[in-house]
């Protein structure tokens, strides 16, 4: 098999890149806190979002994902086509287009009308994310730098996620839930003014036109597969979820297989030739699917339990966002003398001890600070993670297929997300459905048992209405699902954190001798 980087051309490792360059990354950034923001903002907008437009438990859930589920649908394609029609090109187009959409977000009138644009968001922001991670792999050439700027790109995605509460919970303090939409204007006009003057246009040569067949094999693959797993972490094994399931699974492997026909595929699938590319996208995967699904039940928890205000909890998701921050910038740097696998293995253990003390948090008041010191810790393996499995990811593709490994990237982490949101939020719902039903046998509840067992934001819409002690009971329910939830992410997490010391052993450490060289050698890849 010929190597990729016999066929497009070896990756420059000793240009160091300049004052533009570095500017360049301070431009790219703002778009990639951006989409970080706007995968979290709605976790604390989510009550007076319900209160507006009357959602169901599902809607909220399809309100919250949508986003990420598109982005995860788009990123091949979009990763692929920045590289035929120019990168900074397709950037500088999504931008106008996610500046277009934030708009009519903010505005809307419908539940509808709210998930469609959600969704609209999430095309427009596949356009985005591939093509900024993309560009940096572009604008620098040495390999510890590279390491550093990704470590940076990758920190100001999460710190967007980590941030989002608290911008929420600054624009609800005094404008209406629309206003978290409305944020993405600023960040649009600055990028369509310095990305033509400080970024790079980057196209792939001799490269063909877009499979059209292709793109609709991948989303035809990915949205019964998204639906699948939603209706099924929901519903159960019911017969049309797992139909969808088995439909999204026999579309990926026609894809698959039609990729390794094509001369020049959507995606190529000698990528995976490498262990460090494969494990590392695993390790994204895992990562995402427990921080994303415990932050929703955390930003849930300090309001709907602690009773706290949006602007009070979105500052106290002050200190995990400054614990990703300083996992995101250091590790890449502790990389250049540790290997990563090892670097990236002792960051998700000491995760584990931070979901175990979201295992133990409860009503009282001491609830709080152990949620936060909790949540910092699973911040720290986020920020780890997100640092050095994006780095190693696109460090293992060659240049002309940086656009496609940065998809892979991306795509894997907004499943992680989105897939964290609707497994681990539907377990948390079941266990609270079962706590309730368990505690309120006697009846207290009958009459307002549809609210209750409902969701906690509606129990607490219900104020006054409910009888006595029947809004603790739901807070005790509400937390005994936060508890479980956190158990089995610190389970899942810990495993990865083996799983990453044992796969990733081989990589050297960054700009050292010893590198994962499987596709440069043209090793055999398992799915070519």
């Amino acid at each position: 098999m010929v190597s990729l980087n016999e066929a497009s051309g070896s990756r420059p490792t000793r240009q160091r890149a300049g004052i533009k360059e570095w500017a360049g990354l301070a431009v790219l950034a703002l778009p990639t806190a951006l989409l970080g923001l706007d995968v979290t903002i709605l976790y604390l907008a989510l009550p007076a979002l319900a209160a507006d437009l009357q959602p169901s438990s599902t809607e909220a859930l399809w309100i919250m994902d949508a986003y990420g589920f598109m982005i995860a649908g788009f990123l091949i394609t979009m990763g692929t086509l920045g590289d035929r029609i120019g990168r900074r090109r397709l950037l500088m187009i999504g931008a106008v287009a996610f500046g277009v959409t934030s708009v009519i977000a903010a505005f809307s009138t419908s539940v509808a009308m709210l998930i469609a644009a959600r969704a609209v968001l999430g095309v427009a922001g596949a356009t985005l994310m591939p093509s900024t991670l993309a560009l940096i792999s572009n604008m620098f050439g040495d390999v510890r730098q590279r390491a550093l700027a990704i470590g940076i790109w990758a920190t100001m995605f999460a710190l967007g996620m980590a941030l989002g509460p608290v911008v929420g919970g600054v624009l609800l303090e005094r404008f209406w839930w629309g206003s978290a939409f409305l944020i993405a204007l600023p960040v649009v006009v600055v990028l369509l003014i310095a990305a033509p003057i400080l970024l790079p246009e980057y196209r792939a040569h001799r490269s063909g036109p877009l499979d059209l067949a292709s793109v609709l094999l991948s989303l035809a693959a990915v949205l019964p597969a998204v639906y699948g797993v939603k209706e099924v972490a929901k519903s159960g094994l019911e017969p049309v979820p797992v139909l969808a399931l088995v439909l999204g699974g026999m579309l990926a492997l026609a894809f698959v297989r039609r990729q390794k026909r094509l001369a020049d595929p959507l995606l190529d699938m000698r990528l995976f030739g490498s262990r460090t590319f494969s494990a590392a996208l695993i390790v994204l995967l895992v990562g995402l699917v427990g921080v994303s699904g415990v932050m929703l039940l955390v930003t849930q928890y300090l309001q709907l339990v602690a009773g706290l205000t949006p602007l009070a909890a979105g500052l106290w998701m002050g200190p995990p966002a400054l614990m990703m921050v300083l996992a995101g910038i250091v590790a890449p740097l502790i990389a250049r003398r540790i290997r990563p696998g090892y670097v990236v293995g002792a960051a998700l253990t000491l995760s584990t001890l931070g979901y175990w003390l979201l295992a133990t948090v409860d009503v009282n008041s001491s609830g709080v600070g152990l949620a936060i010191a909790g949540f910092s810790l699973v911040y720290l393996g986020l920020g780890t993670i997100a640092a050095l499995g994006t780095d190693l990811v696109v460090g293992a593709a060659p240049a002309e297929k940086a656009g496609s490994a940065s998809a892979m990237s991306e795509m894997v982490q907004e499943l992680g997300v989105a897939l964290g949101v609707a497994l681990l939020g539907s377990l948390a719902t079941f266990v609270y459905r079962a706590q309730f039903s368990a505690t309120m046998a006697d009846g207290k509840a009958a009459g307002v048992a549809g609210i209750v067992e409902e969701s906690l934001w509606a129990t607490v819409s219900a104020g006054e209405s409910l009888p006595s002690g029947v809004l603790l009971e739901a807070q005790q329910a509400f937390t005994a699902g936060l508890n479980v939830t956190a158990t089995v992410g610190g389970i899942a997490i810990l495993v990865l954190a083996v799983v990453s010391i044992v796969s990733l052993r081989h990589v050297g450490a960054i700009g050292g001798e010893v590198q994962d060289q499987s596709i440069e050698k043209g090793e055999p890849c398992s799915l070519c």
